[in-house]
């Protein structure tokens, strides 16, 4: 059967192609962001390993460390919750399985990413304050 309608109006109703470009940029942001970062980490990684606990423990909380390394973790898991997103959403077609998948990878990204925050706080801030008692 031939379909005699235009390609606007065969697009018509598929969504708007506005909330694209803000996802894309903010791809790019978290990427440019994670170059100096994922160095840093790099270095750190490599610089704690020789180290003991105590040693380890008292680099972290070096106010500069944590602060880079909040960064670095919460970057980390919201640039993978934007790529994943995009992969679910150009590869799967059923809506059902669509939603859940998308709803599972926003509590996935942010609940392990706020659990990674919240330990390394523990460890410069909570540890910091249980030797002073």
């Amino acid at each position: 059967m031939t379909s005699y309608r235009t390609p606007r109006s065969r697009a018509a109703g598929l969504g708007s192609a506005k909330h694209g470009v803000g996802h894309w940029i903010a791809e790019r942001v978290t990427s440019v962001a994670l170059v100096p970062l994922s160095l840093w980490a790099v270095f750190a990684a490599l610089r704690i390993a020789p180290l003991g606990y105590e040693q380890a423990v008292l680099w972290l909380q070096n106010p500069i460390n944590t602060t880079l390394a909040v960064l670095f973790a919460g970057l980390s898991f919201y640039h993978m919750g934007l790529g994943m997103q995009v992969v679910i959403e150009d590869y799967i077609h059923r809506r059902s399985t669509l939603i859940t998948l998308l709803l599972l990878n926003a509590f996935v990204w942010f609940g392990v990413g706020t659990a990674a925050i919240v330990a390394i706080l523990k460890v410069a801030v909570v540890t910091q304050v249980g030797v002073l008692l």
